[in-house]
């Protein structure tokens, strides 16, 4: 049985909405009735999604901004309260991440993922804050590196669980507004870039599938599904928790194989 979610009416922000798993999230709300605003470093990736996210409650809003710089954050995200109203839903997707041993990661490349994922997270959910309708909903995209130690993740794992522990901390301050803050753990979702460099090819493919519980790779929209549950009253006492939507895979310690 699949869910459905009516979000006719309401505004949501993406950012990162542009690709992979945070577009599919906003052509979740998109379909689902919400006027969808999206953002993120490069003007054609935000054309592109503007143009196939209309939804009968109007056509999408795009912007262009590097969530690392605050200012630029904050004038999209008061730029499109102002067009589409107080913002019901906002998902941080903010993430950047490569492949290196510790050793191998230079000053600025560490402090590159955490700017994106921990301070970045933390530019979107200051920039929404005042313009949020209370109640409402806040979703940071985690990743299993958050809790979960692996080699050659160094950075993205300390930017992860900062951001997780942000959720947390959000969650008490902010809950006696109105506001829930939760978090969603994706686990290996079939066509994303980041699953394109940790399966690049069928066997591979095939190894990861094997290594979830539910015997398959995820979709963009199970982790879509899982948003529009947050983001709803279905979820209305729902706040600082972190869910993995991973297919159990994260209870093996995520393994590859």
């Amino acid at each position: 049985m699949k869910a459905t979610f009516d979000y006719t009416g309401a505004a949501v922000f993406v950012a990162g909405g542009t690709s992979g798993i945070n577009l599919g999230i906003a052509k979740a709300f998109a379909a689902a009735g919400a006027r969808v605003g999206v953002g993120s470093r490069k003007r054609e990736k935000v054309d592109a999604a503007v143009a196939m996210l209309g939804s009968p409650a109007g056509p999408a809003l795009g912007y262009t901004f590097d969530v690392r710089d605050q200012e630029a954050v904050a004038a999209a995200l008061g730029a499109f309260a102002a067009e589409a109203g107080p913002i019901d839903v906002l998902v941080s997707g903010a993430a950047g991440n490569f492949p290196a041993l510790a050793n191998d990661i230079s000053a600025n490349g560490f402090k590159a993922v955490v700017d994106i994922d921990l301070v970045g997270t933390w530019h979107v959910m200051k920039a929404a804050y005042p313009h949020m309708r209370r109640p409402g909903s806040i979703i940071n995209i985690s990743a299993p590196q958050a809790f979960i130690p692996m080699a050659m993740q160094v950075h993205v794992c300390a930017a992860k669980a900062g951001v997780d522990m942000v959720t947390r901390c959000l969650a008490i301050e902010w809950g006696g507004e109105g506001l829930r803050v939760n978090g969603v753990i994706p686990g290996p979702i079939d066509g994303t870039e980041g699953m394109a460099r940790l399966a690049p090819d069928d066997a591979a493919r095939a190894r990861v599938a094997s290594s979830v519980p539910m015997a398959r790779l995820g979709q963009p929209e199970d982790i879509a599904a899982t948003c529009l549950f947050l983001g709803s009253e279905a979820a209305g006492y729902v706040s600082g928790a972190i869910l993995p939507a991973d297919g159990g895979w994260s209870l093996r310690g995520a393994p590859l194989g």
